[in-house]
């Protein structure tokens, strides 16, 4: 990358605030212990699992830094990694996690729509939880990145939910 006029050539490489239209990066400071955006929160209760992170997350994040994580079985077993987020645009509401499985280095892979009520976010470990076992995974309806579902058809909807035992982002 070259550098920009926000660059400083003594400065190490820092995190930057960006856009993907070809702006102009601007460097943000790295947070410091008492910048409380970053600061490691109290759990509220019924929230237990949360304890650890800092930043806005869990239960505000930007997708894409959960698109690549794992996911796994309840047995621990990897599943997959989070691939894409869907959302359903009129509700606002996240409708599905698309999971790639299987294929050897993104080649072969087959996608999953996973509902996205059915998924646990594991922030310690950065991965999520899902469910089913292998054999449910492998038997289920799957796609390629060539030939995706009609996610907003409500058929597909329901029996993907129904197949999954998960329920529906709608209700």
């Amino acid at each position: 990358m070259e550098p920009g006029k926000y660059d400083k050539p003594e400065q190490p490489l820092t995190t930057t605030l960006g856009t993907t239209l070809g702006a102009d990066a601007i460097p943000i400071e790295t947070p410091t212990s008492d910048d409380a955006r970053r600061a490691v929160r109290e759990p509220v209760p019924g929230e237990e699992h949360f304890v650890g992170r800092s930043g806005p997350g869990p239960k505000i994040m930007a997708a894409d830094t959960l698109e690549g994580d794992d996911v796994v079985n309840t047995a621990g077993e990897k599943l997959g990694e989070l691939e894409h987020i869907m959302i359903d645009v009129p509700s606002g509401k996240v409708a599905y996690a698309v999971l790639s499985f299987g294929g050897f280095l993104g080649l072969g892979d087959k996608l999953f729509a996973i509902p996205w009520l059915a998924l646990r976010i594991d922030p310690p470990n950065h991965r999520f939880i899902f469910d089913v076992d292998k054999e449910t995974l492998d038997n289920a309806p799957g796609f390629d990145k060539d030939h995706w579902p009609s996610m907003g058809d409500e058929q597909w909807a329901k029996e993907l939910h129904t197949y999954y035992k998960a329920n529906p982002y709608w209700d």
